[in-house]
């Protein structure tokens, strides 16, 4: 990889708990993660936010906002993401598993 690729995951949050999954087929495979994915060419960070989370468990999101990111350089792996953080609120809570 020669240059950095955009990550986007989704932190929404319900009853002071956290939407987390199990990373698999991917770097860091086995560990807990948001949902998430890479930002698609020409999407706004909202539509991906609203994308990933639809497609990975089946929830609808709004009030989707900007939150903090992180600059991750995986050495061993080779590859380099900066990872932004959206905020949501679930329309629904019903995931599909």
């Amino acid at each position: 990889m020669t240059q950095p690729l955009i990550g986007v995951g989704i932190i929404i949050i319900n009853d002071n708990k956290i939407l987390l999954g199990k990373r698999k087929n991917a770097h860091g495979s086995g560990s807990w993660r948001p949902p998430g994915e890479h930002l698609e060419f020409g999407e706004s960070l909202e539509d991906c936010a609203a994308r990933e989370v639809y497609e990975e468990t089946g929830i609808q999101l709004m009030n989707i906002k900007r939150g903090p990111y992180t600059n991750d350089i995986f050495v061993h792996e080779k590859k380099h993401y900066v990872t932004i953080y959206m905020l949501g609120t679930a329309i629904s809570y019903d995931a599909k598993l």
